[in-house]
Formats: structure tokens, sequence, C-alpha cells
């Protein structure tokens, strides 16, 4: 179906062979890949979504709008060079986003002591079935690998993001000054969605892409003065412990309350009893251990209640929304020795890298030139890396306002029968809803139509990399039929180190983090992929390993900084590292060993 065919269901007979929202392919850059962008949207795209970041009938949508901004702003391309009416950064194939790997390589190509092939690892890590890079005569610039010279010299002398530091203001405000949805009309709830859309996020999105490519630059040198001097094992501890990422302060405020719960006879019997009525349970305890964490939670919960699975779609839950999210993570911090308090791991990873720093400047002393651009690097990765994760923040936190408001006329459809559930709105673009509001006939069905094909995209196993046109919908694979050959003991599965240190313990495949109930203490947690929503299970954890992944990814520097030895881009760990089988997890290496099934 077209995504302009609005109004319209699609049949259910198009369950088989296609989606109801999608994007061209771009013949001049031809390929595309899921990686690092399925931890943004690991599910389909909702249409609402899509509406809004994709495309929409006025034209791009704001996150692809947002994309070339940035680019533009580092200096890699001009607006010439991109398709005015088509989306070249982000697109959606079967229902799935992808981003763009033919314009991070020339990204690769253009800038000063990069390539495509860097590029590529940062990308891809060790994934297979990716195709070299081919040069197309266009590719070289001489007039942008001059402008992204310059703004990699300001990367390594900047001691500050102050723009990002306004940003977070700005939506710090935002976020104080909610209006009582409650008292808004239904028009009066979707405009004011749209308001958000149309002011600030764009620019919130183009600030997040402009700063997480340039902390590719302190990243990049430190690992190329690394390997130089033969101690590549030193690269992941030289930006561990760096502090201040805002993606790991919900992970840190969870051990806290975790520590609340474990102290108190009354609040452990709550949690004994089980996730389902839970929050109700806290709440109606009347000791005063009881609300003393029903107020810390309630503060929690307005820090970081934007934060869940799947956060950058506004239609999937949030720890606000849904609050046992966040207590079955609390629920699992809670039983872990008071000696895995992330704090103090983080200060151990602190002290390393700063041994560390001190001792590779002094080994470059007779190469002045080397040794000052090394010691740039240093402390541009503690201005950038974190920096990424405040942008990414300040996304989440600006996109979960506009579903808090969409929640509510979610609430209010289904209280009139027109929408089946409350997150049905993103089934529906911004047009759409108005037209439900003012005649809600038929729409109930349309939404339901959608669903199904919604759910049988969630099925299938999208390809991982595209190359020109994608292969149809129908050829994919089902999910629940790709098998692979476990790991015996003594085998081992070889990924990209994460974080470094080396642990052991019983493998727990958790492919939902809904529900990480089977999570012990001292557990290796094996997952399909994770962004920072999953990483308060990291806590517990004596090891992480992952599916997919690369160095750069947000989980591995929340990681980083939670002191957590870390394996990614472990194809297919999660289906052939066996559960329950006795692992050890090498974050130095990026070996995942199976000591005993």
């Amino acid at each position: 179906m077209d995504t302009h065919d609005t109004g319209v269901a699609p049949s259910v007979g198009d369950v088989e062979g296609g989606y109801f929202v999608g994007t061209r392919t771009s013949e001049r850059y031809p390929l595309w890949t899921r990686a690092n962008v399925g931890e943004v949207f690991p599910d389909p795209v909702a249409m609402g979504t899509f509406d809004l970041a994709f495309q929409n009938e006025d034209g791009l949508g704001v996150a692809e709008l947002g994309f070339r901004d940035a680019y533009i702003r580092i200096g890699a391309f001009t607006e010439e060079e991109l398709d005015p009416d088509n989306p070249v950064f982000l697109g959606v194939f079967g229902g799935y986003a992808y981003l763009n790997a033919s314009l991070s390589r020339i990204f690769g190509e253009r800038a000063p002591g990069l390539s495509a092939e860097v590029i590529d690892q940062q990308f891809f890590g060790t994934q297979p079935g990716i195709p070299a890079y081919e040069a197309h005569p266009d590719d070289p610039s001489p007039e942008a690998t001059e402008r992204i010279g310059a703004t990699f010299q300001w990367v390594l002398t900047a001691d500050s993001l102050p723009d990002v530091l306004a940003d977070r203001e700005r939506v710090d405000a935002l976020c104080a000054s909610r209006p009582d949805f409650a008292s808004m009309g239904d028009h009066e709830l979707v405009q004011f969605i749209e308001h958000l859309v149309t002011d600030g996020f764009r620019e919130l999105f183009a600030q997040h892409i402009f700063i997480t490519f340039l902390a590719t630059v302190p990243a990049g040198i430190i690992t190329e003065v690394c390997t130089a001097i033969g101690r590549p094992q030193d690269i992941l501890r030289l930006i561990a412990g760096l502090g201040d990422v805002e993606s790991a302060a919900p992970s840190l405020a969870m051990w806290t309350l975790g520590r609340q719960v474990a102290a108190s006879e009354t609040l452990t019997t709550a949690f004994e009893e089980g996730l389902d009525g839970l929050d109700a349970r806290l709440r109606d305890l009347e000791d005063d251990d009881g609300r003393a964490f029903a107020a810390a939670f309630d503060d929690f919960l307005v820090a970081f209640g934007a934060r869940g699975p799947n956060e950058w779609e506004s239609s999937c839950p949030t720890w606000e929304t849904d609050p046992v999210l966040a207590l079955a993570a609390i629920d699992r911090m809670r039983l872990s020795p008071d000696d895995a308090d992330p704090a103090t791991r983080h200060s151990g990873l602190v002290a390393d890298r700063e041994r560390l720093s001190a001792e590779i400047t002094d080994l470059l002393a007779g190469d002045p030139e080397t040794q000052g651009q090394f010691a740039a690097a240093l402390q541009s990765a503690k201005v950038f890396l974190p920096g990424r994760e405040r942008t990414k923040t300040n996304c989440v936190r600006h996109v979960h306002e506009m579903r808090m408001a969409a929640h509510e006329v979610g609430r209010r459809m289904v209280e009139r029968g027109v929408f089946p559930a409350v997150n049905s709105y993103g089934m529906l673009t911004f047009s759409e809803l108005h037209q439900a509001i003012d005649d809600p006939t038929g729409w109930r069905q349309v939404i339901q139509d959608r669903t199904v094909i919604f759910e049988h995209a969630g099925q299938v196993q999208e390809p991982f990399v595209v190359v020109g046109e994608p292969p149809p919908m129908a050829e994919w694979p089902r999910r629940d039929a790709i098998t692979y050959e476990p790991v015996g003991p003594g085998e081992s599965i070889q990924g990209v180190p994460g974080c470094p240190g080396v642990s052991r313990g019983r493998a727990r495949v958790v492919i939902d983090s809904h529900d990480p109930t089977g999570l012990e203490p001292g557990d290796v947690l094996v997952a399909p992929l994770t962004d920072p929503s999953w990483t308060p299970l990291f806590v517990p954890a004596a090891g992480v390993v992952v599916d997919v992944g690369a160095p750069l990814s947000h989980a591995i520097i929340v990681s980083r900084e939670l002191g957590i030895p870390c394996v990614v881009s472990a194809t297919g760990a999660t289906q052939r590292i066996p559960d329950g089988a006795l692992v050890e997890v090498n974050g130095d290496t990026g070996t995942v060993t199976v000591l005993e099934a």
C-alpha cells in the first residue's frame, strides 16, 4: 500500500507480501543496514512514527531532515548531493528501519584520518555478509575533506558542549511544564503532538547525529595510537569509566532503590509475591519503608520515566506508562550482593583509565606530535562520548512528551470503542487521527487490519543489509524457523569486545526485557540486542553477550560505565549458547566460551 493512501485499510491478504509503510531505495546510495538503527527501532516502525520521522504527505520526516542537517553541519555533504524528495539517510523496508551505510562510508572516505573500512568496523563489528566498499567517482571531495577537517579540529579542542546542555535545559523546561492533558480537547491534544514534532525535535535529533558521528574522532585516534604501539587491548580501557553518561544514570538510581528493598523486610515481601500488582502493593504499604520507597520511586519516574524498551517508538510502553518494567529490573538488582555496586566498579575503571592514559602518554614522549594528538583525543572522548548519550536522552524525553499526550487520546478512543488498545494511535498518521476524532466510523477495523500486518512483520527476520532493492517480504524467513548449531563445551563464539574484563557465570538467554525474572545475580545476560533501557539488567549480571552491536553502540558505552564485561556482535548467540550453560565472557578479546553445558 502506498504511504499516502490514508483512511483505507490494507487487506489481510497483504500480510504475506508487504507492509503498509515504506520508502524508496537509492540508486546513488544503495547500501542499507540494520546496524545501530536496530537498537533504536528493534521492531517494525508504526505508522505514526513513520509519519513523524521518515516520510509523510508533506514530504520528508523530521528525523530524515535532522540527519541531513547534521551531515551538512559536519561538512560531509552539500544539500545538492541529497535527493530532495525521498529519504536517503533513513529508510523503511518491510516495516523495519534501515540506516544508509553508503553515505556513512563516503563520510569515512572524505574525513581526514578515516576510511570506509574504519566506519564499517564502527557500525558492523564482525557481522558477516557485509559487501566490500566500492568507490564511486563522486565519493572523493577535497572541499568536503577540508570542511570536515575544520570540524575535527574543533572536536579535539572543545572542552564542553554548551549547545547540548542548552538543549537539555529546554527539554527539562518542556517536561516540567507538561499541561493537564485530561483537560485538553481531542484535536488540541493531537495539535500539541504536532507542535512538538515541528518545534524542536528536528534540531534535537540533528544535534544527536552530529555529536554521534564526531564521537568517532577521539575513539578513532585512540584506536590508531594503541594499535600502532602494539597495545590494542588498552583501547576499551581508555574510553571506559568516563562519567556523566546519562544513559547509565537510570541503572545507578535503580541500584539505590534495589538497596532500599534489600534492607527492608516489608519491601522484600512485596517483591517476592511477584511482579503482578507489585506497584499497587508497594503503594498500599503503610510503614515508613513503604512510604519512603513510593516517594523515591515517584522521583525516579519523574527523572527517568521516558526510558523503556524501544523508547523512540511513541506507541511503546516506558517506565512511566508501565512502571512494572522498571520494577522488574529493580527486582533483579535487589538480589545482588552489596559488592556488585556499579559505583565501585566505575571507580575501578576510572583508576585503570587514568593509569593507562599516563603510561601511554609517557611512551609517546619521543613523538610530541602523536603525544599531543593522543592527549587531545583522551580529553575529547570525555566530552563527546557522554555528550552523545546526553543528546539521545534529550530526544527520548522529547518523544515521551508526545507519547503522554497520545496516551490520553488513546485512552479516550478506547472508552468510545474506536480503538482496540490505548496505543492504537500508532497505527494511524496524524491526519488520520484527526479524521478518526471527527468521524470514528470504520477506523477500528482499519487499525485491526493494520495490526495483523504489523504483527506479521514482527515475526519475520529482516535482512541485516540491503543492497539496491530489498528482497520481497514474502521471502523473509520466520524468526522461529531460523536455527543455529549450538556451541558445545570448549567451543567459542567470536564477537567484538564491548567492555573490558573477564567473567564467568551461567548463561541466561533473555529475549524480552519486559520479563527478566529468569536472570539471577552472577548470571551472564545473553540478549538479541540492547538499548540503554536494557542496561539496568547489566548490573546484576556477571557479563553481557549481545547478538549484534558495535564498539560505539549505546549499550556498549553504558556497559563501560557500569563495568560489566561485554561482548557484542556475537552472531546468533541467543540461539547458539544453551540457556544455563556455564560460560566465560572475555571483554578484552571478544570471545565467549562455553565451559560446561
